[in-house]
């Protein structure tokens, strides 16, 4: 099989090195600094108990790649409308692509039978540019369950975690998530196929969507937030809210909100992917984690004044973040 890995920065590069020295045919697209690098170099990945440099194939324009079997989109959510129209050159009959995004994903409610089932999420999905330019019957959904950052162009500091899970978005058992599951773990990862993807996507949004906000707001890691009781309060909020989403789409959370908020806390002191991205000037993948929600809440008539008003502050964060870093 061939692989292909579209926007492999931290995330991106770390699994093409893996699959790289366990010999799989892997293409990896980056741009700026961090292209070159690669190209110079190949990928290093530096871990508690590893340090190897693979050297996969590198590019930085996805018509020099070709048909592929599988492509991971490893981008995060608000850079897939620009990208989605470059793909056509390397997707092929057959070609799946695997989403690795936060959030609620852009194919979730094109599989759905549920009470919003073709729904269209404006915050994911613009214009419908996305579910345009990937067909639905190409989607494999996954979730990513590890940490990494790039610690200077071409080099990827794991700090934690190797799981990514892997589901068709109609719950069935598919031969392609068996195969793609099965290099996945021969590069090293663990990498479980479930029929119960939804419902792990809403245990992973119950969290991100009251620690990733609140932690842009205020700076403070997990364990800060819930050993504050004022904070403790509104996010308990933002969550009963979220629950109530998802009872209202059908799906039964395997865990509780004081469970979740118990699994943070043991996380300690752990910055989220939207704090460390304002950190670094990036832009937030606001919409996708709690836009998106917002917006189905609308869909829904669930009301949600706590995640709307944490969403709104930081929306405005985000926005005055941006405007600095255009001038």
């Amino acid at each position: 099989m061939k692989f292909l890995i579209v926007g492999a920065g931290a995330v991106g590069a770390y699994m093409g090195a893996l699959m790289a020295r366990a010999g799989y045919d892997v293409t990896l697209h980056a741009r700026g600094a961090h292209l070159r690098a690669m190209q110079e170099n190949g990928v290093r990945v530096i871990s508690a108990d590893d340090d190897f440099r693979a050297h996969p194939r590198i590019i930085g324009n996805l018509e020099e790649a070709g048909p592929m079997d599988v492509v991971f989109l490893c981008v995060k959510a608000h850079g897939l409308p620009a990208l989605v129209p470059q793909l056509r050159p390397v997707l092929g009959p057959e070609t799946t692509v695997v989403s690795t995004q936060n959030g609620i994903p852009w194919w979730y409610f094109q599989h759905d039978g549920g009470p919003l089932a073709g729904t269209h999420l404006e915050k994911v999905d613009p214009g419908g540019v996305v579910s345009t330019a990937i067909e639905p019957r190409r989607v494999v959904g996954s979730l990513i369950y590890f940490s990494t950052e790039i610690m200077e162009p071409g080099v990827i500091k794991h700090h934690e975690g190797n799981r990514i899970s892997l589901g068709e978005p109609d719950g069935s058992r598919s031969e392609r998530c068996r195969q793609i599951a099965q290099a996945l773990i021969a590069s090293g990862l663990r990498a479980p196929v479930t029929t119960h993807l939804r419902n792990e996507i809403w245990v992973k949004i119950l969290g991100n969507v009251a620690f990733n906000p609140i932690s842009a707001l205020t700076g403070a890691t997990l364990v800060q937030m819930v050993r504050d009781p004022q904070v403790a309060e509104i996010i308990r909020g933002i969550m009963k809210e979220t629950e109530a989403l998802s009872i209202r789409l059908g799906i039964e959370l395997p865990v509780s909100i004081e469970q979740r908020i118990a699994g943070a806390e043991k996380v300690g002191e752990h910055k989220t992917s939207m704090l460390q991205d304002l950190e670094a000037g990036r832009p937030l993948e606001l919409e996708a984690i709690v836009g998106a929600v917002v917006e189905l809440g609308v869909h829904l008539e669930v009301p949600m004044p706590y995640t709307r008003t944490v969403y709104a502050c930081t929306r405005l964060l985000a926005e005055r973040h941006a405007a600095m870093r255009a001038t």
